[in-house]
Order: C-alpha cells, then structure tokens, then sequence
C-alpha cells in the first residue's frame, strides 16, 4: 500500500553500471527494453491421475536488455566500455538502478544482471538536413537476473 511518504521509481530514472575488475558508469538512458524472465512450465500427467495434470517451473529465459538515449557526454564511457571488449569478451555484473526524481537518494531498486555482455551498439543516421537528437542504443546479452542458478555439490 502506498503512504504520503512511499518513494516511488520512475520509470525515466535509471542508471546502468557494468562491472568486473573495473566498473564503468553507462550513466542514465531514456529507454530500456527487454528486462523481463519468462518461464517455459513443464507439464506432467501422472498415469493414474485421469485427466489431471501437475505443473512445475521449467527453465527461465531471458530477453536482451536493449538501452537508448540522445548522443551525449556519457556516450564516451559507453565507447570505452566497447572499446575493451572489442576484442575480448569478458563477462561483467550489470546493474540497472531505479532511482526517485533525486538521484542522490540512491536507487528504490535494483536488478543485477549476470554475465553481462555486449551484443550491439547503434547511433541514428546522421544527416544535416534534419534537425533530430542523435540517439544511441546499446543491446545487452546477460545470463538472468533472478537467482535462480542451481549449483551442485560436490
């Protein structure tokens, strides 16, 4: 239930980090898509149960983050990131934070994104008759943001 005093995310206040040894500020995007789990469900039908049927959670699958924004000085930190990954794919802890109207409040939420990899980045076409913001995207494989990670003992 929400009070006078609940904080409340809004949905064009979020910040993407990525982080392995080193941690690189993406800063803040105006859209992000994709940040969503499904479930494949497995279906079982016991021989002596009729018509009746059990369901349990199956694998979880997860859609690639895509990320955009007008071209702007945080668009250097996103080209450093690319630029040492270019060659070798190293995998990082991505975080997308959603922050209040005040950043300096910190974030209401957070998802922490494994193995984080870059798939794409893209600018809008340039052209000097139109008078358009530049607008770049960046496309994020990651492994799940849930922990849903099964270990086995050994």
């Amino acid at each position: 239930m929400l009070s006078d005093s609940s904080k409340i995310g809004l949905s064009n206040r979020f910040v993407v980090t990525v982080q392995n040894m080193e941690m690189y500020n993406l800063g803040s995007w105006t859209k992000a898509d994709g940040l969503d789990v499904a479930w494949d469900v497995a279906e079982y039908r016991s021989g002596d149960g009729g018509n009746d049927r059990l369901y349990f959670p199956g694998n979880t699958k997860y859609t690639n983050v895509k990320l955009s924004r007008a071209v702007s000085e945080e668009t250097s930190a996103v080209r450093d990131w690319l630029n040492k990954n270019s060659w070798e794919h190293k995998l990082y802890i991505g975080t997308i934070g959603l922050f209040t109207s005040h950043l300096e409040d910190g974030p209401i939420t957070e998802w922490e994104l494994r193995d984080v990899i870059p798939v794409k980045w893209a600018i809008t076409s340039m052209d000097a008759g139109a008078s358009q913001v530049a607008v770049e995207t960046l496309e994020l494989a990651h492994r799940g943001f849930l922990e849903d990670q099964r270990k086995l003992v050994g």
